[in-house]
C-alpha cells in the first residue's frame, strides 16, 4: 500500500527533535511522499531545506497563507514570488481566506488571494486553498480569477454536501480529507456520500488535527493510515482500494515524480457507489 499525504507542515519547529524518525516511521508505514505547503517569508528556508534532504520524499509548494496577511503583504508576496522562480515548486499553496480568527483583512486577503491564482495559472501549477468560514469569498475570488483555468484542492475540507455541490462545480478541484473525519462528531461522514472517491486525496495537516486515535497529541503523517481507514469505511471500500485511488489522484493533481514504485490502478466495482 502506499499513500501520499498531500498536506503536512512537517519542516515546523514542531518536529526538529525528531525529523528523522518521524519520516522513518512515515515511510514503514506506506506513505511514499508528503506535500509541504508553505506559509510565509518565515518558513522558505525550512521547506528548502527538508526538500533537499529528502528530494524523494518531501515535495515543496511556495504561497502565502491567509492567516500570514496582514498590512505588510506587499513584501511578503514578493519574497514569496521571489521564491517561486528560484527551484521547482508542486503547486501554489497554502493559500485562500480565513475569516475564523479575524475578519479586518479580508480585503487584503483577497487581494492576496487572486494574485496567488493568477500565478497558478501564469505556471500551471494547482493550488492548495485552505478556506475557514470563507467559502463564498473564496469562490467568489476563484471564479473572478477564471475558474476554468484553475485546479487544486480545497485542503483540510470538512464542509457539508451543500458547500460540496458549490465546489463540484468546479470540475478540476479535490476535497482534501484530514483527521476530522475520523472525529465522533462531525458532518464529514455524511458529506464524503456525496463527494466521488475520484475527488478525493488524503492529508494529515500535521502537526495539526490528529485522527483518532491520537487526537489531542502530535500529528505526523504515519498517522494517515488512520484517515484512509475511515475514509475506507465511509465508501464501504477497503483501505487498500482508498489508498490506491487517492494515490492516483494525488500523482495526477500534483505530478510529484515518484521513484521506484510501480503503480497499478485497479478497477474496483465502486462505480455504483462512488459516482
Amino acid at each position: 500500500m502506499r499513500i501520499i499525504d498531500t498536506h503536512s507542515h512537517i519542516y515546523s519547529k514542531e518536529f526538529n527533535h525528531d525529523r528523522t524518525e518521524i519520516i522513518t516511521a512515515a515511510k514503514k508505514a506506506g506513505v511514499c511522499a508528503v506535500l509541504l505547503p508553505n506559509e510565509d517569508s518565515g518558513s522558505i528556508e525550512a521547506i528548502h531545506k527538508l526538500s533537499d534532504e529528502e528530494p524523494d520524499f518531501a515535495f515543496p509548494m511556495m504561497g502565502l497563507h491567509p492567516t500570514s496577511v496582514n498590512m505588510g503583504y506587499i513584501k511578503e508576496l514578493q519574497t514569496i514570488e521571489t521564491a517561486l522562480t528560484k527551484r521547482p515548486y508542486y503547486a501554489i499553496g497554502e493559500i485562500g481566506i480565513d475569516l475564523y480568527w479575524d475578519r479586518s483583512y479580508l480585503k487584503e486577503q483577497k487581494i492576496v488571494f487572486e494574485e496567488q491564482l493568477r500565478w497558478s495559472i501564469d505556471m500551471r501549477l494547482p493550488v492548495a486553498i485552505h478556506i475557514r468560514e470563507a467559502l463564498d469569498e473564496a469562490l467568489d475570488s476563484i471564479y473572478k480569477v477564471g475558474a476554468d483555468r484553475l485546479r487544486g484542492v480545497f485542503h483540510c475540507f470538512g464542509g457539508t454536501a451543500r458547500e460540496w455541490k458549490e465546489i463540484a462545480e468546479l470540475s478540476s478541484f479535490y476535497a482534501g480529507i484530514g483527521g476530522i473525519i475520523t472525529f465522533n462528531k462531525n458532518e464529514l461522514k455524511e458529506t464524503l456520500r456525496h463527494i466521488p472517491v475520484k475527488r478525493v486525496l488524503l492529508e494529515t495537516d500535521a502537526p495539526y488535527l490528529a485522527p483518532v486515535p491520537y487526537r489531542g497529541k502530535r500529528n505526523e503523517p504515519a498517522y494517515i493510515i488512520e484517515i484512509a481507514k475511515k475514509v475506507a469505511e465511509c465508501y464501504k471500500m477497503t483501505t487498500d482500494a482508498i489508498a490506491t485511488y487517492t494515490f492516483q489522484n494525488s500523482l495526477d493533481l500534483f505530478n510529484i515524480p515518484i521513484n521506484n514504485v510501480d503503480v497499478e490502478v485497479f478497477q474496483y466495482c465502486t462505480r455504483d457507489k462512488t459516482g
